[in-house]
C-alpha cells in the first residue's frame, strides 16, 4: 500500500496553526517571524515533508519553465492546444514541460505529487476523465503554485480556467439537427464527471426543451470511435430509434458513422450525425462530418496567456475564460 505524503495541512494540524500560515513560512514572507518559520521547516523536516515544495524554488519563481499536464497528446484537439501554448510560451521566454497522463487519474496524481514544482514557475493541466479526487491539485493552491486549468476543469477548485463554451456548442449542434428536421434526437455523452461533459448535455437537453421534444436517449462512455459504435449497439437495441445523434467529440462520432455504414443505414438521409471538435479527418470521412468547431489553439495561447500573467504578478485575479464556439456543416447532417 502506497504511503500517503505528507502536506503542509498535515504540517498545519501539528502546529496548531492555519494553512495560511505554514504556506508563508516556507516562502519567508515578510509577515512571518523567524520563530515561526523555523519551527515550520522543522516540523516538515521530521514529517518529511517532500523537499520539491520548498521555499527557495517557490520564492524565487525565476526558472521560466511551466509544467503542461494533459490527458492525450495523439488527438487533433490536445496536439493544437500544445501548439498554442508553446507557441505563447516561446514568445516570452518561458520553457514547456509536457506530461502526459493517458486520462489515468493514478497517474496524473503521481505526475503532479512527484513534479519537481521548484524548477517551474506554474502549471497547466487538463485532468483525466477518472479524477475525482483533487487534493493533489489543492496542495498546489496551497503553497500559491500558479495553477490554470483548461478544456476540462474541476469546479471544485476555485483556479484561473479557460475553456470553450461548451453549452452554447451543444445548443448550436442541437438547433441544427432540428432544423434539418430531425426531431428523435440521442446524445453520445461523455464520462458523467466532467464538466464538459455536463454542459454539452444540458446545452443538448434545454434546446430540446424549447422545441418541445424528447430525448431519445442519454449514454456516457469514453471518447474514442470504439466508444461511438458500442454506444450506437446499445441505441439501436432499443425500440425507440433514434433519426439523429449528437456525438461529445468528433472521434465518437466517427464510429457513430462506421457503424451505420456497417449497418447500410444511410448517414444524413436515415440518421443526422454531428459532432464536437472540427478535427481534421471530419473532413475526409465519408459522408463528411457536421460539428462544432473549438477554438483549441486560441485555448493554448490564453491559457498559457493567464498563467503567465499570475506568475508574473501574485494579485492578478481568477480567470474564467470562455472562448466560443462554431458550427460547421457537412454532409453528415443533409437529409
Amino acid at each position: 500500500m502506497t504511503r500517503r505524503l505528507t502536506t503542509i495541512k498535515d504540517i498545519a494540524k501539528a502546529l496548531g496553526i492555519s494553512v495560511a500560515t505554514v504556506s508563508r513560512a516556507m516562502r519567508d514572507t515578510y509577515d512571518v517571524s523567524a520563530e515561526t518559520r523555523k519551527l515550520v521547516l522543522d516540523t516538515a523536516t521530521k514529517m518529511n515533508y517532500r523537499p520539491n515544495f520548498n521555499a527557495t524554488g517557490l520564492v524565487k519563481s525565476g526558472t521560466h519553465k511551466i509544467a503542461v499536464i494533459i490527458p492525450a497528446i495523439t488527438n487533433y484537439y490536445f496536439s493544437t492546444v500544445i501548439t498554442g501554448i508553446q507557441e505563447y510560451a516561446l514568445e516570452h521566454n518561458y520553457q514547456v514541460m509536457l506530461y502526459l497522463t493517458n486520462d489515468s487519474a493514478y497517474w496524473e496524481t503521481k505526475v503532479v505529487r512527484e513534479l519537481s514544482l521548484s524548477s517551474v514557475d506554474g502549471l497547466l493541466a487538463c485532468i483525466t476523465y477518472e479524477t475525482t479526487d483533487f487534493s493533489h491539485f489543492e496542495e498546489l493552491v496551497e503553497v500559491d503554485m500558479p495553477l490554470v486549468f483548461f478544456d476540462r476543469v474541476p469546479e471544485s477548485i476555485k483556479t484561473s480556467a479557460v475553456v470553450q463554451d461548451d453549452y452554447t456548442g451543444a445548443c448550436m449542434a442541437t438547433e441544427h439537427l432540428i432544423a434539418q428536421g430531425y426531431s428523435k434526437i440521442a446524445h453520445l455523452a461523455g464520462p458523467r464527471g466532467l464538466n464538459l461533459t455536463q454542459q454539452r448535455l444540458r446545452g443538448y437537453l434545454d434546446t430540446l426543451k424549447k422545441h418541445n421534444l424528447e430525448s431519445y436517449g442519454v449514454i456516457h462512455s469514453g471518447f474514442s470511435d470504439e466508444n461511438g459504435r458500442e454506444d450506437m449497439v446499445t441505441l439501436f437495441d432499443s425500440p425507440l430509434k433514434p433519426d439523429a445523434i449528437f456525438s461529445v467529440n468528433d472521434r465518437k462520432a466517427f464510429g457513430v458513422i462506421l457503424w451505420l455504414r456497417e449497418h447500410n443505414i444511410r448517414v444524413g438521409e436515415e440518421v443526422g450525425v454531428i459532432g464536437f471538435t472540427n478535427d481534421p479527418t471530419s473532413k475526409i470521412i465519408s459522408p463528411s462530418l457536421s460539428t462544432i468547431a473549438e477554438p483549441a489553439y486560441e485555448i493554448g495561447r490564453k491559457s498559457c496567456e493567464v498563467l503567465i500573467r499570475h506568475i508574473q504578478k501574485q494579485t492578478y485575479p481568477r480567470q474564467e475564460i470562455s472562448l466560443p464556439t462554431e458550427l460547421v456543416v457537412r454532409e453528415s447532417t443533409r437529409r
